[in-house]
């Protein structure tokens, strides 16, 4: 019982997704956080800049495609959330923007963002539901257990996709060696009927 529960713990730990960063962002610069996120899994977050006078910051979230998950212009706290439609790298993204004549000072940027289980109202849900707070950790861990088993799901269809690839660069680079070898030994014996009928048009040998 005692493994099952340092087990459980350990994998916790491991595959926690709340991810909490303290960064500085300079006058008139842009400064973008990216990130890898499956297809359905929510993604939360909670922002805060400190206030500068006569200074702005726009804050947003981007997929590669250019798609607005976020928008906001002129912010200095807030939360977003958004669910990924397909398995993609997000950015969040902060803008500092400075009138020109002035000189403006660093922000002081606070971000935290949680994503999968750790993303979910396991509170609402348990008023919701009517469930008991020992009925909602189960709840919680049967969903961590669940994602650890879609993310190892994953990680073994990439391996095999990444094995498959290699294994068709091997046959590939194989099949290219036989071919050049051929182009080799036909050019070598090219050559030498060339230089043989060359010699004996200048009588050099018989």
């Amino acid at each position: 019982m005692d493994l099952i529960l340092y087990l459980t713990l350990v994998s916790v730990f491991i595959f926690s997704t709340v991810d909490s960063l303290m960064f500085h962002l300079d006058p008139n610069t842009r400064k973008c956080l990216k990130e890898e996120i499956h297809k359905g899994v929510l993604v939360t977050g909670e922002y805060e800049v400190n206030a500068l006078p006569g200074q702005n910051v726009d804050m947003m979230v981007t997929d590669t495609k250019g798609q607005h998950f976020v928008n906001r212009e002129s912010t200095e706290k807030g939360k977003f959330a958004f669910t990924a439609d397909d398995y993609d790298v997000f950015e969040i993204c902060f803008i500092s923007r400075v009138p020109h004549n002035m000189r403006g000072g660093r922000h002081e940027i606070f971000l935290q963002t949680k994503h999968g289980v750790e993303a979910k109202s396991y509170a609402g849900l348990g008023d919701a539901a009517k469930l008991k707070p020992l009925e909602v950790e189960l709840k919680r861990l049967e969903d961590l257990s669940e994602s650890i088993v879609q993310d190892f799901a994953y990680m073994r269809k990439r391996e095999e996709e990444m094995r498959d690839t290699n294994e068709s660069t091997n046959s590939r680079v194989l099949y290219f060696s036989l071919f050049s070898m051929c182009c080799l030994l036909g050019l070598a014996t090219w050559q030498v009927l060339y230089l043989r009928k060359f010699f004996k048009s200048k009588k050099l040998i018989e």
